[in-house]
């Protein structure tokens, strides 16, 4: 039987299809190419291999955009409907969980599928992107150890699975071994996202900015081509950079320039925007008309249901926008999936709705409001998806209101804990000084 570049048997293959997926699963898994094109050419030559259906559907699934999720179920019924192997039968299974929404029982099953199949590419990419919306990526770590051993160094994409490994460690708080990896993850997939990204946050979090901007500019070639499906969220973290460095003109430039014509109209590469641009203000930019330019852009990405972490931007970007209407419909979906009794309803109501309250709050100018919201998210803030330097956004509001409350306990307590992480970062000290300013 036909198999794909990782020795994977692919049913109803033929040497055209498969080559054709390999190159597709490579594109999507390095966020390098263009991996939709690839698969459309995969189901033309192969319209019988299940895993161009498979991978076809992860592609929308794994967008945790409500417009875009839908069409995953074309695939999904596709790919059913056609003779299928055991790997096959476990992705099919699992996506039907992560169109629903389910994403820890979609990992559950990937990951009992992983350890009897560790070669598995698209399999590992699938886990990672549902992990992350989880902020589960200690479980990205665990898994690629497991399989990294199954993967000899001449493996094609061994490279993908190093900087998989690289970026789970980051997110542990392993950063010296991350960075080490990352680098190493680099020099094999010198176009790839991940390996990029994993250094680009051991950079952020360790405060080394920069270093991270000499990183960002050696590299610029290679992660800021059109190529790079992810290119807009580089572009944020070299914003993030220079916020570090107290450049935040030139951290709105890079708003104004590449995040804004970079970003797709998909609700996780919008976040960019908004998370940068709620920063911006809250240094003391005035944003202008941008918070009207980007609310459009928003609109049907986000439904309160699917992905709280996009629920939450989207909801500050209305707050901003003076969307009164979008925003209630965003927190009426994330009531109903409080209340639904599902796998995502703990996490929408312990943290998804007191977020949004918060923002809500710090908007109106009530700002202890805001701070008492904000405390009782913060225990279980990891829930909300994404990485520590995008939850961060959170933490950063809920310092300021704290500033601006008057409450000089929270805010200096808060402000203490940031200097801890990184004392030579500008917009700590700013907390700190104005802390440390408020009346006793």
């Amino acid at each position: 039987m036909i198999a794909d570049a990782q020795g994977n048997a692919l049913s109803g293959a033929t040497a055209d299809g498969a080559r054709h997926l390999d190159e597709a699963t490579r594109a999507f898994a390095l966020a390098y190419g263009d991996a939709l094109a690839h698969l459309a050419d995969a189901r033309a030559a192969a319209p019988a291999m299940a895993m161009g259906h498979i991978v076809s559907a992860w592609i929308m699934a794994l967008a945790n955009d409500s417009m875009l999720v839908a069409k995953a179920d074309p695939f999904i019924a596709a790919a059913a409907a056609l003779p299928t192997n055991g790997r096959e039968k476990a992705h099919l299974a699992a996506l039907r969980h992560a169109v629903a929404g389910h994403r820890a029982s979609a990992i559950a099953i990937l990951d009992r599928h992983l350890m009897e199949t560790p070669r598995d590419l698209i399999g590992h990419y699938s886990a990672l992107l549902l992990d992350a919306f989880q902020g589960r990526f200690h479980c990205v770590r665990d898994r690629s150890a497991r399989a990294l051993p199954a993967w000899p160094h001449d493996l094609p994409s061994y490279g993908i699975m190093l900087a998989f490994y690289g970026f789970g460690l980051e997110e542990a708080g392993n950063y010296e071994r991350s960075e080490a990896v990352g680098r190493a993850a680099a020099e094999l997939e010198p176009h790839g996202y991940w390996p990029h990204h994993a250094v680009s946050h051991v950079l952020e979090m360790t405060g080394r900015p920069a270093d991270g901007l000499k990183w960002m500019d050696e590299r610029k070639p290679l992660w800021a081509a059109e190529k790079n499906a992810n290119r807009t969220h580089i572009w944020w973290h070299k914003a993030l950079f220079h916020v570090e460095l107290g450049d935040y003109a030139e951290a709105m430039a890079i708003y104004d320039g590449p995040v804004v014509s970079t970003q797709r109209p998909v609700g996780i590469s919008l976040t960019n925007a908004t998370a940068l641009l709620w920063r911006l203000e809250m240094l003391g930019f005035d944003a202008g008309d941008r918070w009207e330019q980007l609310a459009p852009l928003w609109e049907g990405h986000a439904d309160g249901r699917l992905c709280m972490f996009a629920d939450i931007h989207a909801a500050m970007t209305a707050l901003r926008a003076g969307r009164g209407a979008e925003l209630d419909r965003i927190v009426a979906g994330m009531r109903q999936s409080a209340a639904a009794g599902t796998e995502v309803s703990h996490a929408y109501a312990a943290v998804g709705l007191p977020v949004v309250a918060g923002m809500a709050a710090f908007q109106d100018g009530r700002y202890a409001d805001a701070v008492e919201s904000l405390l009782a998210a913060r225990r279980d803030l990891v829930v909300m998806g994404g990485s520590h330097a995008q939850r961060d956004l959170v933490e950063w509001t809920l310092t300021e209101a704290a500033i601006r409350a008057g409450n000089r306990d929270v805010a200096v307590a808060l402000a203490n804990e940031r200097i801890a992480l990184r004392p030579e970062s500008a917009p700590n000290l700013r907390f700190l000084d104005n802390a440390r300013a408020l009346s006793a």
